[in-house]
């Protein structure tokens, strides 16, 4: 009998779980809340509110598993579905990953560093947590901010009361933490995967580079020290544990020296794994798959050096990366707009000067060299 996967969520995440999930036979149903979501194109999609019973419940009985592919669906919604068929991960940690203050104190409990943060309640609070903590630093929704959403960063005394008249409406409806500015040598992220039985695996590190709290450019392998590589890898599996996490995820990480901070836990395929498609002996997709249906994982050993460019907004010309050697092309199916996430390509090689060059090259004739830069820096002053 074909097991039939439900995906709360129709974006670019779910479209690429359908895409993995062909070669294991899996069937798959997306529901969504609107009738354009891009994972529709390749899979049988349902539009409705994720809130609504009558649409949860006809999705739940046309499914075997549920999972998501964005971590604001609702966890009273994969609650009550997680009452009725296997969910995963499980909605403890959605719910966990939804409030950064909730995040922020189970990293604290389990022995995590983390930079300086506090609950804001009152701009009294927001004031004084300045003084203690010194400037700059970064007053941020606890729920529903992203890719740089819900955030202000406050650099001087007037910042902030504007940080407090953009963002202190929401103190009541979403909740609001200040955290620390860290001045950190490099971003890093693991993306580690466990079953429901326990089984763990983790891809080597990545390094990422972003532009406006959005993810620019993803190194994978990123060349980093075996203590740090332990030490996330260490972390992962910690959080993993504590949350009996089932499924891929990532911990995005600030690394000082031999020092990591955690920023924060992504309950999903992540953005920064994108190169596992083509990098990786297994990617993030299928063995998010292989984990939620309990079955054995495949192995996450790199395939060469990857480095992923993430597309925003509109999409360029495909040609130099199809053109060159190791280029891979992702178009999302998605119309251009200012600041979307509609696609991106991953160049591998099997060295990191093949890569360093090709980077070079397509970064010139797509216009961005200054995307590729640090990347192409990357790797030739460090591996």
């Amino acid at each position: 009998m074909t097991t039939t996967v439900g995906i709360l969520g129709g974006g670019q995440l779910a479209r690429m779980m359908a895409l993995a999930g062909a070669s294991l036979g899996l069937r798959f149903l997306v529901l969504d809340n609107v009738k354009d979501a891009c994972a529709g194109q390749f899979a049988p999609m349902l539009m409705g509110d994720y809130t609504d019973l009558q649409v949860l419940g006809d999705f739940m009985q046309r499914i075997d598993v549920a999972t998501f592919d964005f971590e604001n669906v609702p966890a009273s919604s994969a609650a009550w579905l997680a009452e009725r068929k296997p969910v995963y991960p499980k909605p403890r940690a959605l719910a966990v990953a939804q409030d950064r203050l909730a995040e922020k104190s189970l990293f604290t409990e389990l022995g995590i560093d983390v930079p300086p943060y506090r609950d804001i309640q009152s701009l009294n609070d927001l004031r004084n947590a300045v003084r203690d903590f010194g400037m700059p630093c970064i007053l941020k929704t606890r729920r529903l901010g992203y890719d740089g959403k819900g955030q202000f960063r406050i650099r001087t005394e007037a910042d902030i009361q504007a940080a407090w008249d953009t963002l202190g409406a929401q103190v009541e409806r979403t909740g609001l933490i200040l955290e620390g500015f860290v001045h950190f040598d490099r971003e890093l992220s693991v993306i580690a995967v466990r079953t429901p039985s326990g089984a763990f695996r983790a891809w080597p590190l990545t390094e990422n580079w972003h532009v406006e709290g959005v993810l620019s450019a993803s190194l994978a392998p990123a060349p980093v020290t075996p203590s740090v590589h332990e030490q996330a890898l260490a972390y992962a599996r910690q959080l993993a544990d504590a949350l009996d996490y089932v499924g891929v995820f990532a911990l995005e990480l600030f690394n000082i020296g031999d020092r990591l901070l955690a920023n924060e836990l992504a309950p999903r395929v992540h953005n920064s794994g994108h190169w596992t498609i083509e990098g990786a002996e297994t990617s993030q997709f299928e063995n998010h798959l292989r984990a939620v249906l309990d079955l054995p994982l495949g192995a996450t050993d790199v395939r060469g050096v990857s480095c992923m460019l993430n597309w925003i907004g509109a999409m360029p010309d495909p040609t130099p990366i199809l053109e060159a050697q190791g280029g891979h092309w992702h178009d999302y199916g998605k119309s251009a707009r200012a600041g979307r996430k509609v696609g991106h390509a991953t160049v591998r090689a099997d060295t990191p000067e093949q890569l360093a060059a090709v980077l070079e090259t397509v970064g010139k004739q797509l216009n961005r060299s200054d995307q590729v830069a640090p990347v192409i820096d990357r790797l030739r002053k460090d591996y």
